[in-house]
């Protein structure tokens, strides 16, 4: 039965750009919304720039313009980065709305209504120079336990050690550099305590994943604390009804900001707000990093029990992102903007790679950039990519572009990857995507090897309708993994979908085959990855780069090779080939596999070209052949001989030409 699901990410702060941590998540909550659309369900998804705040202000300070303009340059900066990993959202807001002011002022009535918000005084840092107070973070000093200079206000990044702003050695103002005074400033404050069952309650009912409730277990037991709402201006935020100079801190209205994407999304649509938000049988759910834990599992959802509104089904907890093992580091090169990845790399490799690494579990995913690239090239290009351009070109060049029937044994091929369905699906709705990804890796495999024992590329000179069988079954397991990949590879999908002249597919689509019909023109699905580029990507992200040294003085010319005689070099028997198939050899970057037609002699060659030439662009050229090489026994096959190119290598190979009008098999002299 079809559901309808409203869905947030936690909203990215308008200080700064989009990075590839922050799309762990967004990435993740994108592949849940598309599987579930794609089973049919009515799907939300709403999410905003987090705009309030100390930081913004100062941001905009520094930069001579007014906080306004600064986050509405951020949102289009913000929204161009998402698309740009086609993450899609209903509606992407903002915090700074008249929805979210007109929520969190009604929100906060209804608390103070129900006797949960109290006022006490506070003693807080405050910069005299700079005529502001100052948030924990915009004070530095010397940690009162260890010793170590330039730490923040609330904690110490050497030794770990929290503490007050007032026990910091030696407080400066991190905007001006002056030493803060201490004042006295009257707060509100949220009495979280009030709502501890109901939130035992909640939790208890599954609100959360395991180890994130055993964490929320120590908050309980050390006693919840009052949450500071408040906070004195100049401050970038609304105005707390009644007062003059006190704002909502960010936090009460940060999370209020789903409401408001949803409310400014229902207006324009026509669509009821509070049936869609507040609804029993509407499902919600929110999508959030570990570190914020304490705000969407007790904060939040108490404010809306103590306002009245609806709490979300689940929140949905991820861990963090490492880089070969480490923190992401501006000096390393590993702090990687989302613009600065999407100029050098395709962003579905990102999103591939991520759902290679996710679980339901809270634990950090690690982006190996090694790995990065052997998976890229080894899944999406070996095994996705060419699995259709091994089987699509000959049917349109050599087939007229038409399907034939499945025989017996294509459709047991394609009955076992139908098979994967309810599976695949399972771990979908249980965020297992590293699951999915090696059920759908290893069908992708299967199918391989039916094209190895097919050999559609030999059967192709004696049996048409039998290769056209063969190419049917294998265009149908292309259309099967594709509907499980799509959640994860939309523009992918959208490209197998034209090719195959298909509508949209969906996962009701695993049921159907497609026969006895024409398909279009095959478009190249992805380019493998060069270290160079991801080398060049790092290169970039690093924050003090050194300048250039000075290239190198060119290295000596290698010494000849003992010298040959004229008799030597009449041995070489060279003559003209042509290409009868190629493909690429998997687990091999450099080597294609050539089927060479030599005067009605077929020789299989191992050619080390696959990064200057796609293989589909070498079937029917003619190329010269060294044709009495003694045949090598390589680790991915027989090479039967070679065929001559030059160049310096990498994208600067090129193969010998030849007379259009030689035959295969003549000398060449």
């Amino acid at each position: 039965m079809p559901r309808t699901i409203v869905v947030t990410s936690a909203l990215p702060y308008a200080n700064g750009p989009i990075h590839i941590g922050h799309l762990v998540e967004y990435v993740q909550t994108d592949i849940w919304i598309r599987f579930q659309r794609m089973c049919g369900h009515r799907c939300f998804y709403f999410c905003a720039d987090d705009t309030h705040g100390t930081p913004i202000m100062i941001s905009a300070r520094t930069a001579g313009i007014r906080p306004e303009q600064l986050i509405e340059q951020v949102h289009q900066e913000h929204t161009a980065d998402f698309d740009r990993f086609f993450v899609r959202f209903d509606n992407y807001y903002t915090t700074h709305s008249p929805e979210n002011r007109a929520f969190s002022e009604l929100i906060f009535h209804r608390l103070n209504q129900a006797g949960s918000i109290v006022k006490r005084d506070v003693e807080q840092t405050y910069c005299e120079k700079d005529q502001m107070s100052l948030p924990d973070r915009y004070v530095r000093g010397t940690c009162p336990r260890c010793g170590t200079p330039d730490q923040y206000g609330d904690s110490c990044e050497v030794c770990g050690a929290t503490y007050r702003t007032t026990d910091l050695v030696q407080p400066r103002c991190a905007v001006c550099g002056t030493a803060p005074v201490f004042r006295l400033s009257e707060h509100y404050f949220f009495q979280l305590s009030d709502y501890e069952q109901p939130l035992r309650d909640l939790i208890a009912a599954g609100y959360t994943q395991k180890s994130v409730a055993n964490k929320l277990e120590e908050w309980f037991s050390a006693g919840l604390k009052d949450w500071d709402i408040s906070r004195d201006g100049p401050y970038f935020g609304f105005k707390i009804p009644g007062e003059e100079s006190k704002y909502f801190y960010v936090w009460l209205d940060a999370p209020i900001g789903y409401m408001a994407s949803a409310k400014n999304y229902c207006d324009r649509h026509g669509l009821d707000f509070d049936d869609l938000w507040n609804n029993p049988a509407n499902e919600l759910y929110h999508f959030i990093g570990k570190d914020i834990m304490y705000f969407h599992a007790l904060f939040f959802p108490a404010i809306l029990f103590g306002s009245g509104f609806k709490t979300a089904n689940k929140l949905f907890v991820h861990g963090f992102l490492t880089i070969n093992g480490e923190k992401m580091s501006k000096s390393r090169g590993t702090f990687i903007r989302a613009s600065t990845y999407a100029q050098h790399l395709d962003p579905e490799f990102l999103r591939y790679y991520y759902a290679s690494k996710l679980t339901d579990l809270v634990e950090d995913i690690d982006l190996g950039l090694a790995d990065f690239i052997g998976k890229t090239n080894g899944d999406l290009v070996g095994k996705y990519a060419n699995l259709a351009s091994r089987s699509g070109p000959m049917l349109t060049r050599q087939l007229e572009g038409r399907l034939g029937t499945l025989d017996d044994e294509g459709r047991q091929l394609v009955l076992r990857l139908a098979g994967a369905r309810e599976q695949i699906r399972r771990d979908y709705e249980g965020l297992d995507y590293a699951a999915v990804v090696r059920t759908i890796s290893a069908l992708a495999d299967d199918a391989n090897r039916y094209v190895e024992q097919k050999q559609p590329w030999t059967t192709i000179k004696t049996d048409r309708e039998r290769t056209r069988t063969t190419l049917t079954a294998v265009l149908n397991a292309v259309r099967l993994l594709t509907i499980y990949l799509k959640p994860i590879l939309p523009q992918f999908a959208q490209k197998v979908e034209k090719f195959l002249k298909v509508e949209e597919l969906r996962f009701a689509d695993v049921e159907t085959t497609l026969e006895d019909r024409p398909i279009g023109v095959f478009e190249r699905l992805f380019e493998r990855i060069d270290e160079e580029q991801v080398t060049a990507m790092v290169e970039e992200s690093k924050e003090n780069q050194a300048p250039k040294p000075p290239a190198p003085a060119p290295a000596p010319a290698e010494p000849f090779k003992p010298e040959c005689t004229i008799d030597d070099f009449a041995k070489i028997d060279l003559r003209v080939a042509q290409v009868i198939s190629a493909e690429r050899v998997t687990g091999a970057d450099k080597l294609l596999r050539l089927v060479l037609d030599v005067g009605g002699v077929q020789k299989n060659v191992m050619a080390g070209i696959a990064t200057a030439y796609q293989p589909e662009t070498l079937v029917g050229k003619t190329v010269v052949f060294f044709a009495n090489l003694k045949p090598r026994q390589m680790k991915f096959g027989l090479s039967e001989g070679m065929i001559l190119a030059a160049g310096s290598g990498g994208k600067d190979i090129f193969m010998l030409s030849v007379d259009p009008g030689a035959k295969p098999g003549q000398k060449i002299s």
